[in-house]
């Protein structure tokens, strides 16, 4: 089993008041790699408390769904005999209201592009590819949001 560490570290900052919900959601978000990264509440939940310079949790959730199709979309296609030279992505996540007074990231849309050395799959095969990728995804495998490649 592996483990995973990840750091926040938030303090309220003089002349907010706690109590009446006027304090900055802007935090430090510390990895074991060592990287920090300015975090905050989401603009859209919190207004102008929220730092729009930082990374929100829906942004990271976003991201990290992202990051975890390509790094498995990447091993399938190596296995599967195909080169690639360079993927992008610009994920896509969508926030609803899934009972009353609680939402969620329900659906999440990658818009993978790939760069291949060598022959491309045709469209059956790259579907077929992104299945799996998706299937073997840690990411994927964790949450009950819908994901989609597009």
């Amino acid at each position: 089993m592996a483990g995973y560490v990840a750091e926040v570290d938030w303090s309220l900052r003089e002349g907010e008041d706690f109590a009446a919900g006027r304090y900055g959601r802007g935090h430090v978000l510390r990895f074991d790699g060592g990287i920090e990264v300015a975090g905050s509440a989401s603009l859209h939940v919190v207004g102008k408390w929220a730092d729009p310079a930082a990374i929100d949790p829906e942004e990271m959730l976003v991201a990290a769904l992202s990051a975890c199709h390509m790094l498995s979309f990447l091993h399938v296609a190596r296995l599967a005999g195909f080169g690639i030279s360079g993927y992008r992505d610009r994920a896509e996540g969508t926030m609803a209201e899934i009972a009353p007074g609680r939402q969620a990231v329900t659906r999440v849309v990658l818009h993978p592009a790939i760069d291949w050395t060598g022959d491309a799959p045709d469209a059956a095969r790259l579907a077929a590819l992104h299945a799996e990728a998706h299937a073997v995804c840690f990411i994927a495998n964790s949450v009950r949001a819908e994901v989609i490649v597009a």
